[in-house]
């Protein structure tokens, strides 16, 4: 065998060796690792991968999710153990390596909050348990408003700063209602007729609803769960001093599709002319009152009989997450559990300063009875001298938010979705402030004003009314 042959077999061996020696590091490197990472996994205990949340969402609409994912399939979780910073109502779901909660109400804007979960341990119970901690901040707020001019009339976006963004302009716009992603409009046309046109937040993709007829809508309110809208339309008289063939009849329609033909709300297989009616948050139903003053609980498009629940003059508004409504009868203001039919008078606040003029229920999402209420006050006279937003806890307690004086008049509150602002809307020096012709009429130069329910702190003045806080426009004129 030659030298050569001889040296290149050497050096084929020492090449194997050192391959050989080097895989055996290599597994027991690898090894060594997997024994580190089980050793600090038995160590740590489970720990948080990823969290998803819109913190968006979270302050426009009760509802929203915040999922926990954890590295690993995880023991059982009490709810009652979860915290969230600062306070607010949630639910807790947890499977394999998710825990879930759900903010029954709307969250505060700007804030930071923090969910911890202490004692989570993976499934089996193998390991030490250790403490799941995320956090998030909500966006500052911001608002869609109406503003009329001389000119166009605009539906505009301002945060509280008051900067302000043209989303929605019209030669005469009725009103407007908006939820995440969509705006609805209501634009009276050169012949008194008035058309629906859904459009994007951002004011494109403008769509046309179709409608009953050649005629008035008002009343204009959307149904966020339900992916609808809801109007009561008149229609255009055949002559002058001729009544109109439908009045006041109530429509829903759906939001995807504003071609669709809009459908009647029957109670007893007729379309009866409404007097007031809302939506019931988290439901399908709703609730009305008819000409005649009866107050009806109706599931639209369904054979059930309505629920009467005695007359009525007008609903105040219907809780959210409680299935109650708050609605003025003719001898007072009551609670009415809309399940059972069962009512409670409206606990009168300390020191009333006037009459009441209208009562909002503050977004708890637990069933709470603290309201936001407007009073007209009465002075030392018999002729009231401005009005007053008060804040009322169930119990009575009363705290005066806001004062406006004469000459000033107040139209109209509305809570922000969280109940973290109110919204009152304000004609300065009404006596020299004429109202406009349109379906919902209101003053020029009518303002919104911005307080803080905590503490009365006025955070902002915009132009215009019908903020999209309110579920309903003014009811004025």
């Amino acid at each position: 065998m030659s030298t050569d042959h001889t040296r290149r077999a050497a050096r084929l061996r020492r090449a194997r060796r050192r391959y050989a020696l080097g895989f055996a590091g290599a597994v027991a490197a690898l090894a060594a690792l997997v024994v580190a990472g089980s050793a600090v996994s038995l160590t740590r205990g489970p720990h948080i991968s990823a969290v998803t949340v819109d913190p968006q969402a979270a302050t426009e609409s009760a509802g929203s999710r915040v999922i926990l994912r954890a590295n690993q399939s995880l023991g059982e979780i009490d709810p009652d153990s979860v915290e969230v910073e600062p306070a607010a109502p949630f639910s807790v779901d947890a499977a394999g390596r998710e825990i879930g909660v759900r903010f029954t109400a709307p969250l505060d804007d700007d804030t930071e909050y923090r969910i911890t979960v202490p004692g989570v341990s993976a499934a089996g119970g193998s390991g030490p348990a250790s403490t799941l901690e995320a956090s998030f901040r909500t966006p500052p707020v911001s608002v869609l408003a109406l503003e009329r001019r001389d000119g166009d009339d605009v539906v505009y976006r301002a945060g509280l700063g008051g900067k302000r963004e043209r989303v929605f302009s019209a030669p005469e716009i009725v009103d407007f209602r908006a939820v995440t992603g969509t705006i609805v409009v209501s634009v009276r046309e050169e012949d008194g007729t008035t058309s629906l046109i859904r459009i994007n937040e951002d004011g494109s993709g403008a769509e046309r609803f179709a409608l009953p007829g050649d005629g008035v809508v008002g009343n204009l309110q959307i149904s966020e769960r339900g992916g609808r809208i809801g109007y009561t339309y008149t229609d255009l008289p055949a002559s002058p001093g001729e009544a109109p063939e439908r009045e006041s009849q109530l429509f829903t329609a759906t939001l995807r599709a504003p071609g669709d033909e809009p459908t009647p709300v029957l109670v007893a297989g007729e379309a009866p002319s409404i007097g007031a009616w809302q939506f019931v948050p988290d439901a399908s139903a709703v609730l009305l009152i008819d000409f005649t003053g009866e107050l009806l609980l109706v599931e639209p498009g369904s054979d059930a009989e309505p629920g009467i629940l005695d007359s009525a003059i007008d609903i105040e508004a219907v809780a959210r997450g409680t299935y109650t409504a708050i609605v003025r009868r003719p001898d007072g203001v009551v609670w009415i559990d809309l399940e059972t039919g069962d009512e409670e008078a409206l606990a009168p606040a300390d020191d009333e300063p006037g009459p009441l003029q209208s009562v909002l229920p503050m977004p708890t999402g637990s069933g709470g009875v603290d309201t936001v209420r407007q009073y007209a006050v009465m002075g030392d006279g018999t002729a009231p001298t401005g009005q007053d937003i008060a804040f009322v806890e169930a119990d009575g307690t009363a705290r005066e938010i806001a004062h406006v004086s004469l000459p000033d008049a107040l139209l109209q509150t509305c809570l922000s979705p969280s109940g973290r602002y109110v919204a009152a809307t304000v004609a300065p020096d009404l006596a020299s402030n004429p109202y406009d012709d349109l379906p919902v009429p209101v003053p020029t130069g009518v303002e919104t004003r911005v307080y803080e329910v905590a503490t009365g702190e006025g955070v902002a003045t915009l132009p215009g009314f019908d903020v999209s806080w309110c579920s309903a426009a003014p009811s004025i004129g």
